[in-house]
């Protein structure tokens, strides 16, 4: 989460609110705001409280029209009604709460299922606040994994892992975070990701792993899985070392398995120990879950584990956070129970198929040039054509965001820092309609921004709240 310093000046001055807001003054009502940087001195009734809170979050954007976020922005009302019938339950409280912990149980199995484990009753997981402990836990398994087979020569040797500088922040977090080595191989060209044999090249002994995105954040395609396995299958055959995959599919390992059953990506390919996904992407459940797996105990070193009595039982736990809700663990089973596989895949093709027409509704406006088509990911990135001069992709995330929609615009990485972009990102609940809307008010944009001397976004950094 963002961290957060106290204001420069507290703010004590009183705000002169609606004489008819409140109930606290019996007689005319509520006529100062409470404090915003210290505790009120005193409580205030519920219906006051819930109206200030509710007023104030009204400048929030709307989050249906946020294109920025992966993050599910949309449920059915009845799991909305289980979540809270369940906010008052805590995931870690195993012993308390048996068949919420027998929820994320069948998910686990589920997955494992899902993801073709070879044998899913030996495959090992668990639920997380999300993909980024999810990842962080998978890391810390590969490098135990290492440590375990190089007790020789750990904690003297530096170990390291191996990804593509379009991962996600959260790997970098955990490289800094548990002092490894990032080993990042840079785009190159109209390459946007990994390069198999790149990433083969800069293994060597103190590598715990390498990491592929299935479904890049910066423009949402697939990274060859498979040719990342074959690449590191034949640096084994010529120098002995054996180098584990894991699958970030925080987006496509919920899409994937439904839309492209026959891509090579997940366990079926014996390289790949784990896979993370977020249960509150693409597994359609409002955020925060996420779920970690890895093909048998034995790619999880059992000293990682916990166990604790003091909850009553003893239930083994793999986790950073102790405390979290179990509302989203139930929500992701109601999902799973309600949709199955055939629900899965009517909710994930509907909405690609939106991304790819809106895709090809951006590229007839003849402005932009496509990188991605949302054929992989519902996703899909475009920047400026060279012949646009007047404007650049900070106009028109900053001209648009006053329509309402928040489209992120952003430079790629090392080596292409050059190339800035927009991206749109599909959800369930992102209709044809809305798309349909988009579409609309960027064609009525163009006329004015054609018509400027130049680019007027000075400020990159400013000009969008998207940063990887």
């Amino acid at each position: 989460m963002p961290l957060h310093t106290g204001p420069e000046k507290p703010d004590e001055r009183p705000r002169a609110v609606n004489p008819f807001y409140g109930e606290a003054n019996p007689v005319g009502g509520m006529t100062e705001a409470p404090p915003q940087h210290r505790l009120p001195d005193g409580p205030l009734p519920p219906a006051t409280a819930y109206q200030l809170v509710h007023d104030e979050l009204m400048l929030d954007g709307n989050s249906r029209l946020n294109l920025a976020t992966f993050v599910t922005t949309w449920m059915e009302p009845q799991a909305g009604v289980l979540m809270a019938e369940c906010r008052d339950k805590n995931m870690i409280d195993k012993d308390e709460y048996p068949r919420t912990a027998e929820l994320e149980r069948r998910c686990v199995a589920m997955l494992a299922d899902l993801w073709n484990a070879p044998d899913p009753s030996a495959a090992v997981g668990c639920s997380t606040t999300g993909s980024s402990e999810a990842c962080m836990l998978a890391g810390m398994a590969l490098k135990r994994r290492w440590a375990q087979a190089n007790a020789d020569r750990y904690p003297g040797a530096r170990p390291n892992l191996v990804m593509g500088i379009n991962v996600q922040v959260c790997w970098e977090k955990f490289c800094t975070f548990w002092e490894v080595e990032a080993r990042q191989v840079p785009m190159e060209g109209d390459r946007f990701h990994l390069d198999p044999q790149a990433a083969a090249e800069l293994c060597d002994e103190n590598t715990i792993g390498v990491v592929g995105i299935l479904g890049s954040t910066f423009d949402g395609s697939y990274e060859p899985i498979a040719e990342l396995c074959a690449a590191l299958d034949e640096l084994q055959q010529r120098t002995g070392l054996d180098i584990p995959v894991h699958v970030d599919g925080a987006s496509g390992a919920m899409v994937a398995p439904f839309l492209e059953e026959d891509l090579l990506w997940d366990f079926r390919l014996p390289r790949v120990a784990s896979i993370n996904t977020s249960g509150h992407k693409y597994g359609l459940v409002y955020p925060g879950v996420g779920w970690a797996l890895w093909r048998s105990a034995a790619e999880l070193p059992e000293e990682l584990v916990f166990r604790v009595n003091y909850l009553g039982g003893d239930m083994p736990t793999f986790a950073l956070n102790f405390s979290r809700p179990g509302a989203q663990v139930v929500a992701q089973y109601y999902t799973f129970l309600r949709l199955g596989r055939e629900g899965y895949r009517a909710v994930q093709q509907t909405t690609r198929d939106v991304a790819m027409r809106l895709a090809d509704r951006v590229e007839a406006l003849g402005d932009f040039r496509l990188l991605t088509r949302g054929d992989q990911l519902p996703v899909f990135a475009f920047t400026t054509t060279p012949d646009v001069k007047a404007y650049d992709v900070f106009d028109v995330s900053r001209r648009m965001r006053e329509r309402g929609w928040l489209v992120p615009a952003y430079t790629f990485p090392a080596n292409r820092q050059d190339l800035s972009v927009l991206r749109v990102v599909c959800r369930n609940g992102f209709s044809s309609d809305l798309a349909e809307l988009f579409a609309e008010d960027l064609g009525r944009l163009l006329p004015e921004l054609r018509r400027q001397p130049h680019p007027l976004t000075h400020d990159k950094d400013s000009a969008t709240g998207f940063h990887h």
